[in-house]
């Protein structure tokens, strides 16, 4: 009898990729995946454990699905949340059958879920095979971990250190999903192959991301820490034909960014952005920020605020501080108190809404190439998957093609393309 499977994964695109490599391994032991928990005989949730909201709906998933799956059924929680917490969730969520950590592998015998810890180069989940994309667009892991030391974040503690992947391998992937547009993501992408020097060679994302664009229509780059973007690396993502720039500047007062153990400032941050535009003007950008990190003033606040307004960016996601365990953060004084943090937050969301909208109503009128994701559903090179927002176009377009629209209305972040009908809208050929 056909055993089936169901994966629920949380969390950022780099577990999305997990996730695929964790259905990749399953399918080649023989289960069949199912879009139905209740159906399946092994369910498997794939946890994010970055900040306590995330935690927290990785719990509710995980009670949410135990409560419905059927009879006999196993549930298994891997990811970030299992292995930085993994004794513990034993302890306290009984619901969950086993609790997975990386390295160790997942599969399903008639009786139960069996789970065996194996050392990383024995089960790694980089490394491992996954099955076909199933959009049009595919994001690739390049590496693994972080060296750095940033006084928010505990994912060097749970991830380890920087392992970057060979090229080989990577162009193996990007290949293997037969995407029309793959998405490089890492911890810290621009650090790519740092930590192997002699291998890989100075500067190797560079590279990396030529070879990847000599495969793919598209190649798009996220999460690049402001310091690494080289001169040499923005002429290559121009040149990808995909001038799309995820900048991670958490902040923008200089004071404030050395207490979060970060590199830079707004000015230097406003003089890159300058650049990139003057090489790129269809150039997009985007970033994200905290609020409220210990020790932010209303000075750091005011001049956070007056970045966002001068730099005029695409799109911009603003997060409230979340106390980690294992970070700098947690011991430092001067916790910003809650209220005010959700004011800043708001009046920060509040200006990016309305440059967000400005911007996108001033693409009406111009003509754009979009790739269609799904039925009616599209994105432009300014526009990253799942994060941002979409142009909608004619259902009559066939899905994973490229196809040249015009726009003709914006409705907040996302735009409106004419129909075929209309006459706006050509097919390309994107063939290479």
């Amino acid at each position: 009898m056909t055993r089936r499977f169901y994966l629920e994964s949380l969390g950022c695109p780099k577990n999305d990729v997990d996730s695929d490599k964790i259905i990749g391994t399953l399918l080649a032991d023989g289960l069949e995946q199912t879009d139905d928990a209740s159906q399946a005989d092994l369910v498997v949730v794939n946890t994010c454990a970055f900040i306590e909201d995330a935690r927290r709906e990785s719990i509710d998933t995980v009670l949410e699905l135990s409560n419905h799956k059927k009879a006999g059924a196993r549930v298994v929680v891997t990811g970030c949340m299992a292995e930085r917490y993994g004794s513990e969730l034993a302890e306290s969520l009984p619901e969950a059958d086993h609790i997975a950590g990386f390295g160790v592998p997942i599969t399903l015998t008639k009786k139960s879920v069996a789970l065996t810890s194996q050392t990383v180069p024995a089960f790694d989940l980089l490394n491992l095979p996954r099955p076909k994309s199933r959009a049009p667009w595919a994001y690739v892991k390049i590496a693994e971990g972080c060296d750095r030391n940033c006084g928010f974040c505990a994912i060097p503690s749970f991830r380890g250190p920087q392992r970057s992947r060979d090229v080989a391998s990577i162009l193996a992937e990007v290949e293997q999903l037969e995407a029309k547009e793959i998405v490089l993501v890492a911890q810290d992408l621009a650090s790519y192959g740092k930590d192997r020097p002699t291998e890989l060679g100075a500067g190797s994302i560079v590279n990396l991301v030529k070879q990847v664009a000599s495969k793919v229509a598209r190649t798009r780059l996220l999460y690049l820490y402001p310091s690494d973007l080289s001169d040499e690396l923005i002429d290559a993502i121009c040149q990808t034909g995909v001038p799309y720039f995820d900048l991670s500047l958490q902040h923008v007062s200089k004071a404030h960014l050395r207490r979060m153990r970060r590199w830079g400032d707004g000015e230097r941050f406003l003089n890159r952005i300058a650049d990139i535009r003057k090489r790129e003007p269809d150039a997009a950008m985007r970033s994200n920020f905290i609020v409220g990190y210990p020790g932010e003033t209303e000075e750091d606040h005011d001049q956070l605020l007056d970045f966002v307004n001068e730099a005029q960016l695409d799109w911009c996601g603003f997060f409230a501080f979340s106390p980690e365990e294992g970070t700098h953060a947690i011991s430092l004084p001067d916790r910003v108190p809650a209220g005010l943090m959700s004011e800043r937050l708001a009046e920060l969301r509040e200006l990016q809404d309305s440059i967000t909208a400005r911007r996108r109503d001033d693409l009406i009128g111009e003509k754009m190439t979009v790739l269609i994701d799904e039925i009616g559903i599209a994105r432009s090179h300014r526009e990253a998957p799942e994060i941002d927002g979409v142009v909608h176009v004619s259902e009559t377009l066939p899905v994973a093609t490229f196809v040249e629209v015009e726009i003709v209305d914006a409705l907040g972040p996302d735009l409106v393309a004419a129909g075929t009908d209309h006459g706006a809208n050509e097919l390309i050929d994107d063939a290479r």
